[in-house]
């Protein structure tokens, strides 16, 4: 694996944004989970007003605050195995 790769999802020749693949993993994981967080915030917030895409909101908000949570545990467990 290179050690620097592109974030995905942004249409570019030349990538600005790279992810050091050898970055320690929890700083990995914290970064990660922010990002996640943050979708899932902004889906709440759509799930809760009257809309087009309301309902849709609402089933993936579920799937994003459970994989919130498989995140958390992963985190607490990379962080007691640090501290071993």
């Amino acid at each position: 694996m290179d050690r620097y790769i592109p974030i995905t999802g942004i249409d570019c020749t030349s990538a600005s944004l790279l992810i050091d693949t050898q970055a320690p993993l929890d700083v990995l994981h914290e970064t990660a989970a922010d990002r996640v967080r943050v979708a899932t915030q902004l889906l709440e917030s759509l799930a809760f007003e009257e809309g087009p895409y309301s309902e849709l909101a609402r089933v993936l908000v579920v799937s994003l605050r459970e994989g919130c949570d498989l995140l958390d545990v992963v985190g607490r467990r990379l962080q007691t195995q640090m501290m071993e």
